[in-house]
């Protein structure tokens, strides 16, 4: 088996790992959604120049229906997730968001697409989720909000659904003016809300580098590796192996913010890092005949 495909998946969720920390360096009282159109406008501005430029795109006959779909969805993310997390709360908020998506992601692929998922996949997602919950039980405050926890789910369907529009966007376009077009879109959906919170931020110099890092890094480079890897991944497994996301994110805050992890949180880390080398480790993921043992 090829891994490099899944290896270049998790290199985007170690990317999109560093995010979190990144903002940490940006100037406080910044709203959420505004940093991440800016993010989305640099990571998509940047490779549609470069598209451009070296003449990847055609326009006339472009893919449009679905990377109109593609940027909806993932414009959608951005508001449903930070919202769900202002109502019930970091650890809530994150862990029914990234732990429902590869859950979601396969059920798309289950029902729709008729790939039944196999128990490797279930092994790893299962132990990927738990380990998620693990790791952020004792972070932030849990606020069992109806409202909020249903906009988690949202925002985890939203992402998945994301990842199968975007798998069948690379069966038609090349992943670079794929990444481009879409995020190019996405800030330009999530402009009127970067508006109504004000971005005058952008002009402060000590911004400059955290947002060039979070638009080229954590959305150019992440998002290519994402898609290059989608094209011989499942949808299913991919979502699974984001959820190293959280893990970096997690190790990050230990080794260079001094965040404190608990045992059950470091028990959490195991077992992110364990679905994530079964998956990574134990098949092609999400394509196989036989379905999960129940």
């Amino acid at each position: 088996m090829n891994i490099l495909p899944y290896i270049c998946v998790l290199l985007a969720a170690v990317l999109w790992g560093t995010v979190g920390t990144t903002q940490t360096f940006l100037t406080d009282g910044i709203n959420p959604l505004t940093i991440a159109m800016m993010r989305s406008a640099i990571g998509g501005g940047t490779l549609l120049i470069i598209a451009i430029c070296l003449r990847k795109i055609q326009f006339r006959h472009w893919a449009w229906k679905y990377t109109f779909f593609a940027a909806l969805v993932m414009a959608l993310f951005q508001p449903l997730f930070f919202t769900s997390v202002r109502l019930t709360g970091v650890a809530i908020g994150t862990v029914v968001t990234i732990g429902s998506s590869p859950v979601f992601a396969g059920l798309i692929d289950w029902l729709y697409f008729k790939n039944r998922p196999t128990r490797t996949w279930g092994v790893a997602t299962v132990l990927a989720i738990i380990g998620c919950v693990l790791l952020f039980v004792n972070k932030g405050e849990a606020m069992v909000n109806p409202l909020g926890v249903g906009m988690a789910l949202c925002a985890g369907i939203a992402f998945a659904t994301y990842t199968h529009v975007s798998k069948a966007l690379m069966e038609k376009e090349e992943a670079l003016p794929a990444v481009a077009m879409t995020f190019s879109i996405c800030a330009l959906l999530l402009s009127p809300i970067a508006l109504i919170y004000g971005i005058e931020w952008v002009g402060q110099s000590a911004n400059w580098l955290p947002l060039l890092f979070m638009g080229l890094f954590g959305t150019s480079i992440a998002y290519l590796l994402f898609l290059t890897g989608l094209q011989k991944v499942s949808s299913s497994s991919a979502v699974t192996l984001s959820l190293g996301e959280p893990l970096t994110a997690a190790l990050l805050g230990v080794f260079l913010v001094g965040e404190f992890l608990s045992v059950t949180s470091w028990m959490g880390v195991a077992m992110l890092l364990g679905g994530i080398l079964v998956i990574t480790f134990g098949g092609r993921g999400g394509k196989g005949k036989e379905i999960i043992a129940t």
